[in-house]
């Protein structure tokens, strides 16, 4: 599946995107578990570490707003990490 990052979320990745391929079954709670696992340089000053930004982002899943971290995923799905905004 790919995986698309968003401002912070982007910043604290180091990369706009990832591919990760995971048994069949898996859920988004696995899903974050694979991003997290994957070694990544510093975050640049002032952007919280990834497993941060994660904990309070929201989620689609094929241009849907996922909720539950227990949702299954397919092989050609794509999530789309949102961190909070802030401003308007």
């Amino acid at each position: 599946m790919n995986v698309r990052y968003f401002a912070a979320a982007r910043a604290a990745a180091g990369t706009d995107e990832e591919k990760f391929d995971l048994a069949d079954g898996a859920t988004v709670a696995h899903l974050l578990e694979a991003i997290l696992a994957v070694e990544r340089r510093e975050p640049p000053a002032g952007t919280p570490p990834l497993a941060r930004i994660l904990s309070r982002s929201s989620f689609l899943l094929n241009e849907v707003a996922v909720r539950n971290q227990s949702a299954p995923l397919a092989a050609d799905d794509v999530v789309d990490v949102l961190p909070p905004f802030a401003g308007g």
